[in-house]
């Protein structure tokens, strides 16, 4: 019976440890308390791609994108740290998708992190390229 007990309270104590750890998730960048130590970034290889990924699930209507462009990731400052920018430019003319704009895709570790919507400062100088595979975005 006291085995028991103890492994139930071994139990709680592991999942309220991993609980706490979970909580930590998505506030990394906001209060610089993590990051991956890694004194280089290292570049996003396939940008593109998950750029193309996350859209798919970002832009309500798929169908109204037009003039799609895309830069190729530069590092800039973002919340004091290194981090690859790629800025992606397109027309939408969707129901709540304010019709495209600028935005800048943050690339942490190689891997694309967030999309952030007032991108003019992270995209001042940006060389944009058409960016066919997002106009021919379907779910």
């Amino acid at each position: 019976m006291v085995g028991m007990i103890w492994r139930s309270v071994a139990a709680a104590g592991l999942g309220l440890a991993v609980a706490g750890c979970a909580g930590l998730g998505g506030n990394e960048e906001r209060y610089n308390i993590a990051d991956s130590g890694l004194a280089v970034q290292p570049y996003p290889t396939d940008y593109r791609g998950d750029l193309i990924a996350f859209m798919r699930t970002y832009i309500n209507d798929l169908r109204a994108v037009r003039d799609a462009v895309v830069a190729e990731p530069v590092e800039r400052d973002v919340g004091g740290k290194r981090r690859y920018v790629a800025c992606v430019r397109y027309t939408a003319m969707g129901r709540g998708d304010a019709g495209g704009g600028e935005r800048a895709a943050i690339y942490r570790d190689g891997k694309f992190e967030r999309l952030v919507d007032k991108a003019r400062e992270l995209c001042a100088g940006a060389s944009y390229t058409p960016f066919p595979e997002m106009e021919k975005l379907t779910r």
